[in-house]
């Protein structure tokens, strides 16, 4: 096998380990609630995941700093919440999950996701 072959064959290789590292290894970082979270909007959301106590109220403030138009919505499907994110001020959403499980989030073309871990 010729030299230009085997270089070619390596760097797929770590083509393939690195794709296979970013989309299906990475761990998201969890952030446990007790009864206020701010959530920086700003090319996603910050953090992204939050564990919240069962049956306790929780106030959510959305913070957007992220001019993108996607980002200037905030969708809670499982708590039929909508909610307008104007740029540079907080919006408090404000949750008393019923349920254990994980509730999803999303920017309002559901391009940005987050998600909620009530335990």
């Amino acid at each position: 096998m010729s030299t230009d072959k085997i270089i070619v064959t390596v760097a797929g290789l770590a083509g393939i380990i690195f794709i296979y590292w970013f989309f299906l290894m990475k761990k998201e970082k969890e952030v446990s609630v007790a009864g206020e979270v701010d959530i920086t909007v700003s090319g996603g959301y910050s953090p992204e995941v939050i564990s919240i106590p069962l049956g306790k109220p929780t106030k959510i403030n959305f913070i957007r700093t992220d001019p993108t138009e996607c980002l200037s919505e905030v969708v809670l499907p499982d708590f039929k919440i909508k909610k307008q994110l104007p740029l540079n001020q907080k919006v408090t959403v404000e949750i008393t999950p019923k349920e254990k499980g994980e509730f999803g989030y999303a920017c309002g073309m559901n391009m940005y996701h987050g998600k909620i871990i009530v335990k």
